[in-house]
This record gives structure tokens, sequence and C-alpha cells, in this order.
């Protein structure tokens, strides 16, 4: 067995990556995770939106004999954003007792809060993949390695190995309960809150502006032109620099078409509101919005609304719309427990950590059960 440790995905052929990330999409199916093809992290490699001066350089490793068998999508960061499990208290609390946090390893897709594969292998062949991410924590003397959004399953097998701590933070996810049809979901509502929806979608048409959900051929490059204005709009509020280059989405139109659907809101043949979605084999994932003039419930119709619209055509189960955002619980999208997992070499701050998230688990398992109960869907009484 080796282990090579890579400077970018543009170092491993496309076909063995992939038959790693995602065996069940050879042959021409869908993948199950757009976000860890090659297709998608190599277009962040290739677009600047990682990579050096990023804070985001990537270290893809893989295992191989005379073929590669295991790989984990990895980085080197010098910092915490982009990646929404959130650490800087461990980094501050670590500094203050005179240690170096950054940089940390992290074995992610950037700047994405989904849930997938990490460990890009056979369930048996993980613990030699991990041994080794942590052999090169050790080595280098790293104070951290980080596996966000994993799988519930993975977070499970691994948990407690080799010292691994388990985190669990929330999302909202919406669930397709077999309808056939927005209407059907509606009706799993409660009075009041069906009533509200239907306001909201009918305030958004109200607009006047043409609605349109693109995939494939349909999206043209000056598509892209106007989903580059909203993502900047939107980057430049809650980030201060959007993450993403405009190479990104160049990238995007020309390996990723087949794998996204994007709405967008037009006025005339201008577009003023857009969002983007990639499309997984049962799921459908929200991931950026934006818009240049503000129209009452748009936000809502567009991003949610519309998702909702889409994943009942196609046959989807599920819609994952990113991260946190309570206002979802009101519209169909309830508490969901997201995984991660956890390698600090440290014995006292993996005890302080390890206490921390300990506390912090009951507090979110605790908090998912009362908004599922406070959840927009009807409650029958059992007449038992």
């Amino acid at each position: 067995m080796q282990a090579d440790l890579l400077s970018s995905l543009a170092e491993i052929p496309a076909a063995e990556w992939d038959a790693l990330a995602c065996p069940e999409a050879q042959g021409g199916g869908r993948a199950i995770d757009p976000f860890t093809t090659h297709r998608f992290l190599a277009a962040l490699d290739a677009s600047g939106s990682t990579g050096k001066g990023t804070g985001w350089l990537p270290r893809p490793l893989i295992l191989r004999d005379e073929a590669p068998f295991a790989a984990l999508p990895l980085y080197v960061k010098s910092h915490s954003q982009g990646e929404y499990i959130f650490d800087q208290g461990w980094a501050e609390a670590y500094e203050r007792a005179g240690g170096r946090y950054y940089p940390k390893l992290q074995a992610a897709v950037p700047f994405t809060p989904a849930t997938g594969r990490r460990f890009l292998c056979d369930p048996a062949l993980r613990e030699p993949l991990l041994e080794a991410a942590i052999g090169l924590t050790e080595q280098n003397r790293l104070s951290s390695l980080h596996i966000t959004f994993c799988t519930a399953e993975e977070a499970e097998a691994l948990a407690d190995r080799h010292g691994l701590l388990h985190r669990v933070t929330q999302q909202f996810h919406w669930q397709n309960r077999g309808y056939d049809s927005f209407d059907g979901f509606l009706a799993d509502l409660s009075s009041r809150k069906r009533k509200m929806i239907r306001k909201e979608r009918e305030t958004a048409r109200s607009t006047g502006l043409t609605l349109r959900s693109l995939t494939g051929a349909q999206i043209e490059p000056a598509h892209w032109d106007a989903f580059w204005t909203f993502y900047q709009d939107t980057g430049s509020r809650k980030w201060g620099t959007p993450y993403l280059t405009r190479a990104f989405f160049d990238e995007l139109h020309r390996t990723m078409r087949d794998d996204i659907l994007l709405v967008l809101a037009f006025d005339g043949a201008r577009a003023v509101a857009g969002a983007l979605n990639f499309i997984g084999r049962d799921t459908l994932l929200g991931r950026y919005w934006g818009c240049i003039e503000d129209h009452p419930c748009l936000h809502f119709e567009l991003c949610y609304y519309q998702a909702i619209d889409w994943a009942i055509a196609h046959g989807l189960s599920r819609v994952e719309a990113g991260a946190q955002g309570e206002h979802k619980l009101a519209r169909g999208y309830l508490p969901t427990p997201v995984h991660s997992l956890h390698f600090l070499p440290d014995p006292s701050f993996r005890k302080a950590v390890a206490r921390y998230l300990e506390e912090e688990r009951r507090a979110v398992e605790g908090e998912i059960e009362v908004l599922t109960a406070y959840g927009p869907f009807r409650h029958v009484v059992s007449e038992d």
C-alpha cells in the first residue's frame, strides 16, 4: 500500500477519482453526491476558488496498490471560513493556552455544507485511510484533523476510533412523503401554515416576474453573468468577500450543467434574482441565492417552493436547503442532525472539547425534538 498526497485534483485522472467517489454513476448514471465528484472539486481548483492564497490548500489523500483504492478530499486550512461547522471558539481557546491552531487539516468539500461520504472507499478500507490522515496530522504537529459533513454511518462507525470525537449539529431538510404535487405537500400541513405558504407564493407571483427553472443545455453563459451578480451581492453581505471566483461558474457551465438546477426570476428579458441548486441521485441540494431587486417573498419562492416543486416532479426524496435558517421550519423543512468527526492530538485539548461536544449534542437533540414538535405538519390524534 502506498499513500500519496496530491497537490490538486488535476494530478489524478477523473475516471480514477470518480470510481471511488461515485461508483454508482459509472456507466452514465447520476452521482449520489455531485460535490465529491472530480468535476466539482477540480472546478474549485482550476478557478482559483481553492488553492494558494485562499486558505484552502488542496491535498487529496490517495491510497493505492497498483491502482487507487481509497481517497479523502483533504485540505490544509489556515482559517475556519467556508466550513459551516464552527470551531473558531476552539481555535481561540487553544491559542490562549499557547498553542497554534492553524494550519489544520480538513476533510471536506469547500464552501459546501452538504452531507456526503468523505471516506471514498469500501467501508472496510476506512481504517487505513483514517490512519494515514491522522499520521499526517501528527507528523506535521498540526493541532487537528476535521472530517465535516460526513454521513451518519461514517460518524457512527468511526467515532472513538483513534480518539475521534463525534460532533452533531443540525440543518433543515424537506422530505418527500410520496407527494404527487405541491398541493399534496400542502395537504400535509396545518391549516395556518398551508394558508401562509399559499399567500407567500401568490405574493411572489404577483410581482409580474417570470420564473424559469433551467438545467443542462437550457443554461446559457448569459445566465451565469446574471447569477454572478446575484452571488456577489449575497457573498459581500454574508461573508465580506465571496468565496467563489467568477471562473468557477464558467467551469460549472463547461463540466456540470447536467448536475445543476438554476431557478431565475426575469423582469422581461432581464434576470433580477436566482437560486442555484445541484442535483444528486435522490436529493436536490440548494446552495446560493441572490438578487438585484427586492420583491416580497421571492426568496422563499425561488429557494424553497420551487425546489420542492422540482423535487416532487422528478421523484426526488429530499431537498437540502443549506446551512442554518429556522425560518425554513414553517415552510416544511424539518430539523435534521448532521455529523462531523474531529481528531485533536493534544490530550488536554481533546478532553475539554469532548466535554463541550457532549453538552452540545444533548442541546441539539433537545432542540431538534422541540422544533419538530412545533413544525408545520398536521398533528393526527390517535383514537386509541
